[in-house]
């Protein structure tokens, strides 16, 4: 039986507490775009921003113009970086719990480099490594210039326009293991809050600790780690904002461009922000039907 305000508790309905607090914010983002019209002397005009998102061509009718565009970008290196990281901090955070000196040694010098480093200055030292050394050492950019047009058309459906496309890796790269970091130690205490007797119990049934960390241990861990993981996927949408600044045409990048054509400022990074807002909120719904899902796993086990 579950306790009031557990973590299994029923959720309540809203009420006119709530209905307060939505109507209060109502009220003060309409004073602040008020007092911007008087104040400030600002007239809003929307109009020139709306042909930035999309456009109608002649032959292939509405397409994707600058914002949408950059909107894409952003899914799809928030999208690959959220990969490496979930790669690099699994192998990570496993090795941060090893029983073995080096591996902890490695795990535990890569976090703390990368979490008391600035992200801006992470970014730009490892983009520029990545992107003069790495990448051309490993020859990408003279590899997507020898692919038939099939080839290309998938580049550009997974990274972009192929002739951005070196750039747009190294980007991922860099945000990639900017978030592992992270990751990694959400991982680590996922599996160090697990009781010993789980340990303990599967060694009793004759499983190796590889095959107990992957059978018994990390699916445990996994659903109690869904919630941070989920919230620093969002982070992870917010914080791909940063390769705008190494020149990565995503959606803060591009919507300083529109800013600075149409002058509209205000209304650019409104709708700017509208789009990020869109994308992390339907994360967050995703995540937290995830975790009730695992928390009613976890009361029929």
């Amino acid at each position: 039986m579950d306790l009031p305000g557990g973590p299994y508790a029923r959720r309540r309905r809203a009420g006119l507490l709530d209905a307060a607090v939505v109507v209060g914010v109502a009220c003060v983002l309409g004073m602040l775009a008020w007092r911007a019209g008087t104040a400030l002397d600002y007239r809003w005009n929307f109009a020139p921003v709306w042909g930035f998102i999309a456009r109608h061509d002649a032959e292939r009718g509405w397409v994707a113009n600058l914002l949408l565009q950059g909107l894409l970008t952003t899914l799809r290196v928030s999208f690959w970086a959220a990969l490496i990281a979930a790669v690099v901090g699994v192998a990570m955070g496993i090795a941060r719990t090893s029983r073995l000196l080096l591996p902890r040694l490695i795990a535990g010098f890569y976090v703390e480099t990368v979490r008391n480093i600035p992200p801006l200055v992470f970014i730009f030292v490892f983009y520029f490594f990545v992107a003069s050394q790495v990448l051309p050492a490993l020859g990408v950019e003279d590899w997507i210039r020898r692919q038939d047009p099939a080839t290309l058309r998938w580049i550009e459906w997974l990274f972009g326009p192929p002739q951005f496309a070196a750039g747009v890796i190294a980007a991922i790269l860099c945000l990639g293991l900017f978030e592992g970091a992270y990751v990694t130690e959400i991982v680590r205490a996922g599996i160090q809050s697990l009781p010993r007797g789980q340990w303990e119990a599967a060694e009793a049934l004759g499983l190796s600790r590889r095959a107990a960390l992957r059978h018994v241990i990390l699916p445990q861990a996994f659903a109690r780690t869904v919630p941070p993981l989920a919230g620093q996927a969002v982070s992870l949408v917010k914080d791909s904002s940063i390769i705008s600044l190494v020149s990565i045409q995503d959606l803060a990048f591009l919507g300083n461009e529109v800013a600075a054509t149409t002058s509209r400022v205000f209304e650019t990074w409104l709708i700017v922000a509208a789009f990020y807002f869109i994308v992390c909120a339907s994360l967050s719904a995703v995540a937290a039907r995830l975790e009730r899902r695992f928390a009613a796993r976890g009361r029929n086990a």
